[in-house]
């Protein structure tokens, strides 16, 4: 009986010392919609569809008065002639349209290539913070709710951003 109540000690001696597990959560979409390498890749890429869509306004604008000139020889010309004309024209305009939208994708591609690779950044860094910080766990909250409540003091979120900014910058 003596061994029993012991053993019972011992058991409720070694189970109130474990350690306490230390978790923590971040806001995924506040950190990296915060996280300044990905508003600069936005910004970047701003910037190269506002050059590409005054390029694709002014390759339109060329083909349209090389449209109306042909309207106007249009009279003048055979059926024949006219025929030949309006189909090199329509041919060239689905060339034009085919070459924008294969920039487009280009552009596309491109931006979710970096974006990809920024989400990674993040998610490496969280990463190694948790171990460096003795964190056993760092969840992710997002809409879909996979942290429907967290204590203020366990939200790592402004943390994070803050740890990844400053490593950024020094970039």
């Amino acid at each position: 009986m003596k061994n029993l109540v012991a053993a019972f000690i011992a058991i409720i001696i070694l189970t109130s010392c474990q350690e306490q597990q230390k978790i923590g959560f971040i806001d995924n979409g506040k950190v990296i919609n915060d996280y300044q390498e990905k508003i600069d890749v936005e910004e970047k890429y701003k910037l190269k569809d506002e050059v590409f869509k005054k390029k694709t306004d002014s390759i339109g604008k060329a083909f349209q008065l090389e449209a109306q000139a042909f309207q106007l020889k249009a009279a003048k010309m055979s059926q024949k002639k006219q025929q030949e004309e309006y189909q090199a024209l329509g041919q060239k305009q689905q060339l034009l349209q085919q070459q924008i939208q294969f920039e487009q994708q280009q552009i596309q591609q491109q931006f979710q290539t970096e974006i990809d690779s920024v989400i990674a950044k993040v998610k490496t860094f969280v990463k190694g913070y948790g171990k460096s910080n003795g964190y056993s766990y760092i969840l992710g909250s997002n809409e879909a709710g996979s942290v429907m409540y967290g204590e203020e003091q366990s939200d790592l979120s402004k943390t994070i951003i803050e740890a990844l900014n400053v490593e950024y910058s020094k970039e």
